[in-house]
């Protein structure tokens, strides 16, 4: 009945070459993603009449359970991301996890949307925060499978513009809506997102099974990992990558495919580099569970903690800002959600931003985000009454805000796809598996993520509540500042290690004009 939706062996699925374009997998993880952060993003402006009019929390709490009801979703993605990405690296298909996360969200929303307890609300939060980590670690591995490394920035920069447009939409139609139709009618937008998302989901043709029919379509991710070297490459060049990595350093061969992206390379003669064979099950680090090695790369590390911060950055104005315009400047709940507008703007550039990253390298866009954030962050304590001077100051430094963790966002993103693709190119193949270990760093990716979420929230909502709005910018503008040196240091792999090679480069090419 259904063969034209999934094909069989002698005929291909319909419009098998639209479903399966780099576009349409693009578009249908982008919605994904969109919907995910919607349905995060909805309860913002309606959560304080949720909290007092539906679960009976006094006013004076509700900032406390706000803060509380952001930190469970993301204590939720925490937990669970890890396992979603162990066990996506496992399936023979990115869908189907995809689809189960999809009724995830959908079984939360219903939970967030009838719940009049504190207890239901705090269930649909856990169960948003578990459909979550599904989506983003099977989405963006897709991602990672079916573009590679060389446009992984450009892309990324399509996933974040489609996270800003969710952050900005879902509190901006929510307050309007809410004040409008009512609280029902919040939740039937999302409802209808996710019908429209199990459409895409299914209509979507992965290219690991659509290559059975276009042979051509084998995955960029596969083609970026390595194979055995012949007997005709083993004097060509091998390349090793500085990324920091603290277990082992295994050259590869000639034959290899070296992504764009990978800046930090230097060649050395094969005739140093070992013969590749089977991982080598003798050495304890081969024995390790792949996520165990992925976080043997300082370069990830700090690519994970730069996004830790990030999370952290942008959670803490979910927490704080719609109840500090609200008792301000007095506004509603249209108000609120409109206050998110100047921040998610300069998201629009995400794309230009990850195209220069895969052209010029992550590193110096994601320093410049971070420390261009640190001063706008502080100068938010000078907003503190109500006038039109200071409404303009609040909406310009938000704007300066969003611009600049633009400039660091989409390339640290991008960067988790360069580190696994320059470790997967120095080590034989299958070292992380047949199906190599993009879930697994994204897993990772939605643990930092997840954190942010966990600790942004908690940590801006407490000290606003204990010390006010001019303590609380100030720490979150040191945290970027700080972000700073292991963001300069790793991205693109060791800058230590680059200089001195460059040094030795040039040494070398000294002397060669000596000769």
């Amino acid at each position: 009945m259904f063969r034209w939706l999934t094909g069989k062996d002698d005929r291909p699925p319909l419009l098998l070459k639209v479903r399966s374009s780099t576009t349409f997998i693009i578009l249908t993880v982008c919605t994904a993603i969109f919907t995910d952060i919607f349905a995060y993003g909805i309860i913002v402006p309606v959560v304080p009449f949720a909290l007092t009019e539906r679960a009976g929390i006094a006013p004076h709490d509700v900032q406390y359970w706000i803060s509380i009801l952001l930190a469970i979703y993301g204590a939720a993605l925490l937990v669970t991301a890890p396992f979603c990405g162990w066990l996506a690296d496992r399936s023979s298909s990115r869908r189907l996890p995809l689809l189960v996360g999809l009724l995830a969200l959908a079984a939360s929303t219903v939970m967030l949307c009838v719940g009049n307890s504190i207890g239901v609300l705090a269930a649909g939060r856990a169960l948003q925060g578990m459909s979550a980590a599904v989506v983003w670690v099977v989405g963006l591995a897709l991602l990672a499978d079916t573009v590679g490394g060389d446009e992984i920035g450009q892309v990324m920069g399509y996933v974040g513009l489609s996270m800003s447009l969710a952050i900005l939409l879902s509190p901006l139609l929510a307050g309007v809506v809410f004040e409008k139709a009512g609280y029902y009618a919040v939740f039937a937008m999302c409802f209808g997102l996710i019908v429209l998302d199990i459409l895409l989901r299914l209509i979507m043709v992965e290219r690991k099974i659509a290559v059975q029919w276009i042979p051509e379509y084998a995955p960029k991710g596969e083609k970026a990992r390595q194979v055995a070297p012949t007997a005709d490459n083993r004097q060509s060049v091998a390349t090793i990558e500085m990324d920091g990595d603290l277990l082992s350093s295994t050259a590869k061969p000639d034959n290899t495919t070296v992504p764009k992206s990978e800046h930090d390379a230097v060649p050395v003669p094969a005739a140093e580099a070992e013969v590749w064979g089977p991982p080598d099950q003798s050495k304890w680090y081969n024995r390790l569970p792949p996520v165990i090695r992925l976080l043997a790369s300082r370069r990830l590390v700090s690519a994970l903690w730069a996004c830790f911060i990030q999370a952290s950055l942008l959670t803490s104005f979910d927490a704080t800002l719609p109840l500090f315009v609200k008792n301000t400047f007095g506004w509603n709940s249209i108000g609120a959600g409109l206050i998110f507008l100047p921040i998610c703007v300069p998201t629009f550039i995400g794309p230009v931003v990850g195209a220069l990253s895969d052209k010029h390298g992550p590193r110096w866009y994601a320093v410049a985000g971070f420390l261009l954030c640190c001063p706008f962050l502080i100068l938010l304590r000078l907003v503190g009454h109500n006038s039109m001077g200071q409404k303009v100051l609040l909406c310009a430094l938000l704007a300066l805000i969003g611009f600049a963790l633009t400039l660091a966002l989409t390339p640290m993103m991008a960067e988790i796809t360069y580190a696994v693709v320059a470790k997967e190119a120095r080590h034989p193949p299958g070292y992380f598996g047949k199906n190599g270990a993009f879930a697994q760093a994204y897993s990772l990716f939605n643990m930092a993520w997840a954190g942010g979420c966990l600790v942004g929230p908690l940590l801006a909502g407490l000290v606003v509540n204990a010390s006010g709005w001019p303590l609380a910018t100030l720490i979150l503008g040191v945290v970027s500042l700080v972000t700073v040196v292991p963001t300069a240091v790793w991205t693109g792999g060791s800058i230590f290690k680059k200089r001195r090679k460059d040094r030795e480069g040039a040494q070398a090419a000294g002397n060669a004009a000596e000769v």
